[in-house]
């Protein structure tokens, strides 16, 4: 956060001598691009010239604080900038974000930055890795640290679509229809596509990013890549955020095109997010970890407060219209809250392996969905069932998709009813802040808004 005495900022010296740091080692870039994630996670932002750059860090940098609740379209949410007046807010740099954009057309330069209020005194509420720091800092005060790691799936299209719009995929049979399948852990799958893999590598390590394996995924033109652990889960979202806008990039410089969408294909898997995570305590010691195979009694309040609250997450997991058609039986996308060890057909996954690495696995959201929200909710889940001691049904063993849950236990499928469940969330209001939750809400009401009233080819084949 930006610091004011007496109406002249304060200037934190580390921040200002990492930016020494990086222009000294690069002095080639001319531009650099400020971005700021909005609710939906799209960077927005402004290009500065180096020259100016300074400013930034000199807290003379400001953006409309709406910006944050842009929607999809990038449109002002009407009632907020009506109440505010489109309030400007001071931007706040993260020099650790600092890196090179390797695949602009001149030398580039990029850093995030955070929204704080007019006055740089306090952060904005309703920016996304605010709402993260917050919850952060909730476990700060137990003594604890989440260490996370993410996990995206995404499909490699081809850029031009087909004569009624539709994405068309790469991996195909020799009809043209697509392929049967992603080859899933296919190595000659991987290997023709080794050109844009290999960029995508190159990429990552210029800008700092720690991919950890890269794979062909379950369905065509699908794959998977993970990111190494972090005990901050603030810069596990910078790179999960930074990785997708750099594997854009790369695609679209291969005459390809990288897809986040949660369900592309209505007659095919859907692509998903899922996140690990652990807590370490003030000696670096996993507090999931009791020595035995079913864990901590914390492991288990952890895991009774992700089930609990899992529900009223939804609009945070499956934020719009498409990521909602992921949510159906049969395509690996959990439909109810549910856990189990080493088992892929629940919610919650507790993974085998040492118990120094005993861990959550979370596989609800869609790869579309804000990263920073949904590692906010995830953890402000957890902390909720540690703080009241919840503790989970019995693990699941077998296939979770099978199992007869009432219908009142199911996760919200449809937009609507997620956003209900949102809205009137005692604990998104309790933990991740009413002001957060009331224009997020207003956000994707909007959204849906504009949705509900279009009339779509299907109609028109139904009933013209």
């Amino acid at each position: 956060m930006i610091n004011t005495t007496a109406g002249k900022i304060e200037l934190n010296m580390k921040s200002i001598d990492a930016l020494t740091q990086f222009l000294q080692t690069h002095p080639d870039v001319e531009t650099f691009e400020v971005i700021l994630h909005d609710l939906n996670g799209i960077h927005r932002g402004k290009w500065l010239p180096r020259e100016q750059i300074d400013k930034l860090f000199e807290g003379g940098y400001k953006m409309p604080q709406s910006t944050c609740s842009l929607d999809c379209w990038g449109r002002d949410l009407e009632q907020l900038v009506a109440a505010t007046g489109d309030t400007d807010g001071i931007c706040t740099p993260h020099p650790e974000t600092l890196a090179v954009v390797p695949w602009a057309s001149r030398p580039t330069a990029q850093i995030i930055v955070s929204m704080l209020s007019p006055d740089g005194q306090s952060d904005y509420p309703a920016d996304p890795r605010v709402v993260l720091q917050q919850v952060l800092a909730r476990y700060t005060k137990l003594g604890l640290t989440p260490v996370v790691a993410s996990e995206m799936e995404f499909h490699l299209l081809e850029i031009d679509r087909d004569q009624f719009g539709r994405p068309q995929h790469t991996q195909r049979a020799l009809d043209g229809s697509p392929a049967l399948g992603g080859a899933t852990y296919g190595i000659e799958a991987m290997r023709k596509i080794a050109p844009l893999m290999d960029a995508i590598n190159s990429t990552a390590g210029q800008q700092n990013l720690p991919v950890d394996t890269l794979i062909s995924e379950f369905g065509a033109s699908q794959c998977e890549i993970n990111l190494h652990y972090q005990d901050c889960a603030l810069r596990a979202c910078d790179q999960a955020s930074m990785l997708r806008r750099a594997i854009r990039a790369v695609a679209h410089q291969q005459g390809k095109q990288a897809s986040f969408m949660a369900k592309p294909f209505a007659d095919d898997v859907g692509n998903g997010m899922h996140i690990h995570f652990s807590l370490i305590d003030n000696n670096r010691n996993n507090v999931f970890d009791n020595g035995t195979p079913e864990g901590s009694d914390l492991l288990h309040h952890a895991v009774a407060g992700c089930l609990d609250n899992m529900a009223d997450s939804m609009a945070i997991f499956a934020p719009n219209i498409n990521s909602c058609r992921r949510l159906v039986p049969g395509c690996y996308a959990p439909t109810a809250p549910t856990w189990g060890y080493e088992n892929r057909t629940t919610a919650l996954r507790i993974p085998a392996g040492k118990g120094h690495a005993m861990r959550i696995e979370h596989r609800v959201a869609g790869a579309d969905a804000n990263v920073y929200l949904t590692v906010a909710a995830m953890l402000a889940a957890a902390l909720h069932g540690i703080e009241k001691k919840l503790l989970p049904p019995a693990a699941i063993v077998g296939d979770a998709g099978e199992l007869a849950i009432k219908a009142e236990q199911q996760l919200p499928r449809f937009w609507g009813d997620a956003l209900q469940r949102f809205e009137q969330s005692e604990f998104v209001e309790g933990y991740l802040g009413e002001a957060f939750q009331t224009v997020y809400a207003q956000s994707k009401r909007s959204e849906k808004a504009e949705f509900d009233s279009r009339v779509t080819l299907l109609e028109y084949d139904a009933y013209l």
